[in-house]
């Protein structure tokens, strides 16, 4: 039986913090067209989809994504459950990967460590991640699950925050649904440490002077070139500092019974 694999990559311009982030440039090459690359380097990502918002001010996006040969789906400006299932019944997805846009200096390898975990196991778990708990630089955040688990969660979850970051019914429902979680191997945690995400000024600049230092030499860098060129020049991790430890995953993790309070209300 062949498995068809979409990747949904959700996108949208409309950040408070660091408007039209995935649109600005490293390297000569806006971050969303870097991200894409990266992501599609992973054995496992099969159909990449940029999946974004039906806003007037996200056309932008689509523009990028025609120019370019990616596909890209337009759905509901919030509802990011929504709009992940609407994009896997579009693309008659069996198996959905769900990965940020705030993510342009992803590693395929970290990608591929979390799809090979689900599909060894795929008789054992519903949804893996390498989330819960975070241990690989934030900024390769990724979650994989079946369409049938998707759709489940689709129709039952009904708070405002399951719905606008997609997974979180799965996380408060161990009961339904069979986790599984990859860690980095080496037993370090560097999801505390290293911020790799975009979301503040200060991450572009980190991001962009990783691209400028790195890609020309190395279109296919990874993690661990990034992190020995954080070694030898340790200003760089100082940029964005001030923002390390803002994981929302993290928050949401760290704060259980802040958030079984907000459920109980």
């Amino acid at each position: 039986m062949i498995v068809k694999i979409v990747t949904v990559i959700q996108a949208r311009t409309g950040s408070s913090r660091l408007p039209d982030k995935i649109l600005l440039s490293a390297a000569g090459k806006q971050l969303l067209l870097h991200m894409v690359e990266r992501v599609k380097r992973a054995k496992n990502t099969g159909l990449v989809v940029v999946a974004t918002t039906t806003l007037e001010e996200d056309d932008s996006i689509e523009e990028v994504c025609s120019k370019n040969g990616i596909e890209c789906f337009r759905g509901h400006p919030t509802d990011l459950l929504e709009r992940h299932y609407q994009t896997a019944i579009k693309y008659d997805a069996d198996i959905v990967l769900k990965i940020p846009s705030d993510c342009p200096l992803i590693d395929p390898t970290i990608i591929d460590l979390v799809t090979e975990n689900y599909f060894s196991n795929i008789q054992n778990y519903d949804f893996v991640s390498n989330l819960r708990p975070a241990t690989f630089p934030d900024g390769n955040d990724v979650e994989i699950l079946s369409r049938d688990v998707l759709e489940y969660v689709w129709l039952n979850a009904k708070l405002d925050y399951e719905r606008e970051h997609t997974t979180p019914y799965i996380w408060t429902h161990p009961d339904k649904f069979r986790i599984g979680n990859v860690e980095w191997n080496s037993g370090l945690d560097y999801s505390k440490s290293h911020r790799w995400t975009l979301d503040y000024e200060e991450d572009y600049t980190f991001i962009r002077l990783i691209y400028e230092e790195l890609y020309r030499k190395n279109p296919h860098f990874g993690m661990y070139d990034i992190i020995n060129l954080i070694e030898d020049k340790p200003h760089l991790k100082r940029i964005n500092n001030i923002h390390v430890g803002k994981f929302w995953h993290n928050n949401y993790l760290f704060n259980k019974e802040k958030m079984k309070a907000n459920y109980e209300q």
